[in-house]
């Protein structure tokens, strides 16, 4: 395949980028889409040039590394793949592959595609502990939880915190991926004791990172590499409302 990528490059957050061209001979259609990145970074060694900077880790559609939005859509247009799981026999020889950023304001760009994602993290930290108990490991029957329960546990669990639902939204919400992290602990009877705390916590921090919010679109669930469903995001809300008003109460008794 012959291709030519139009790439964002920006050296750093406190300069201005824009795209570089560069033409792609000889690109094996078996090959992943960061494969083919790393032909174009050999290719631009050899000819003494800077090479793309992007973020990659597993190359498993595991870890939500690899960040990137291609032709517009976050991790490119085959649905429920990470671009690193995304293979050049999707796209046509001779075809223009534009490939930049996510583009939010609270994921600022640190180089050519590398965005910092560290308010996710901070998100997830406020979410705090769960209450169990710290040793050797409890039975496995110890506390039945309904397979319902434990099934949808593990869809929230799925997320992985890639980024795609906040570049996809064009309020750049945080809600789907907070919405996960919080149904994850919320559903289950470890963390139910600190499930009021925890989703406040996590909704106060996502909004003080400058995420926007949720109108309901639905452009995060179409581009989630794990199919995160809306129903996580109504999930959020609905624990969000009951913890607002135990926490009046409390207050104001």
């Amino acid at each position: 395949m012959n291709l030519t990528l139009k790439v964002w490059r920006q050296k750093n957050g406190e300069t201005k980028g824009k795209f570089e061209e560069y033409p792609l001979s000889d690109v094996s259609e078996d090959s992943s889409f960061l494969e083919m990145l790393d032909i174009l970074n050999e290719q631009l060694v050899e000819q003494g040039q800077e090479p793309v900077a992007f973020d990659h880790d597993c190359r498993e559609g595991i870890c939500g590394m690899c960040s990137m939005t291609i032709n517009g859509i976050p991790h490119g247009p085959q649905r429920a793949t990470t671009a690193c799981q995304l293979h050049m026999r999707h796209f046509r020889d001779g075809q223009t592959i534009t490939i930049e950023p996510w583009r939010a304001k609270p994921f600022p760009v640190m180089k050519d595609l590398v965005v910092d994602r560290s308010p996710f993290d901070r998100i997830i930290q406020s979410g705090g502990f769960i209450t169990g108990r710290t040793g050797s490991a409890v039975d496995a029957n110890d506390m039945p939880i309904p397979k319902s329960t434990a099934d949808y546990a593990m869809d929230a669990a799925a997320c992985i915190g890639c980024g795609a639902c906040v570049a996809a939204c064009p309020n750049a919400s945080a809600m789907l991926f907070t919405a996960a992290k919080a149904s994850h602990m919320n559903s289950l009877p470890q963390g139910k004791a600190e499930k009021d705390r925890r989703t406040l916590a996590m909704v106060s921090t996502m909004d003080d990172e400058g995420f926007g919010g949720c109108t309901n679109i639905g452009e995060c669930e179409a581009v989630c590499p794990k199919q995160i469903s809306l129903d996580m995001i109504a999930h959020l809300n609905r624990d969000y409302a009951q913890a607002q008003v135990k926490n009046f109460f409390q207050t104001v008794s």
